[in-house]
């Protein structure tokens, strides 16, 4: 098992999902998972330290575990099958570990509620992990080229005119006004 931390959690623009990045402990090997938003919202709420009247839902689990004598270990992302992550909650009990099936954004909502370690298997790390590049700037000349494609369509003076003409004649008064 490798052991990570939570690197961020990021917006997708084209969905209304979330990507919680795993970063592997001393190292630079990451994994993406999509979440749901309100489960991004549990485990931020959390991070964060913001306070609430309420129990959230994974307050309140973290709360009947500790109740009932037992506590949160670990929680692992055991496996990757179609697309789809899993997770487990290891619970220790009366000197036994329990092992209770979740998505892996509750496994580490509650790990955080719990200040539980977070492990990746190894064989999902190795599936679904990834090393960033070393240098993520990019030079003019790399961007040329991401951006070359034999369908590209250069527009002439023309018609690069005919648009500034169409934006110039764009009414925008009163927009955003309530």
């Amino acid at each position: 098992m490798i052991e990570v931390e939570i690197d961020s959690i990021r917006i997708s623009l084209m969905s209304q999902y979330r990507v919680i990045i795993l970063r592997e402990r001393g190292a630079q090997r990451y994994l993406p998972i999509w979440i749901g938003p309100f489960e991004a919202d549990a485990i931020t709420i959390e991070l964060q330290g913001i306070e609430v009247p309420r129990p959230l839902t994974h307050d309140l689990l973290a709360d009947v575990i500790e109740t009932l004598g037992a506590q949160v270990s670990h929680v692992v992302v055991n496996d990757l099958r179609n697309d789809t992550f899993y997770a487990r909650v290891v619970l220790d009990y009366q000197g036994e570990a329990v092992e209770i099936d979740s998505r892996p954004s509750d496994a580490i909502a509650l790990a955080v509620r719990t200040n539980a370690p977070i492990f990746v298997a190894e064989h999902v790390m190795d599936q679904a992990g990834s090393v960033p590049e070393e240098d993520l700037s990019m030079s003019d000349h790399r961007l040329e080229e991401l951006f070359e494609d034999e369908n590209d369509v250069e527009l002439s003076e023309e018609e690069l005119g005919a648009f500034r003409e169409f934006l110039e004649g764009l009414d925008l008064e009163g927009l955003g006004d309530d």
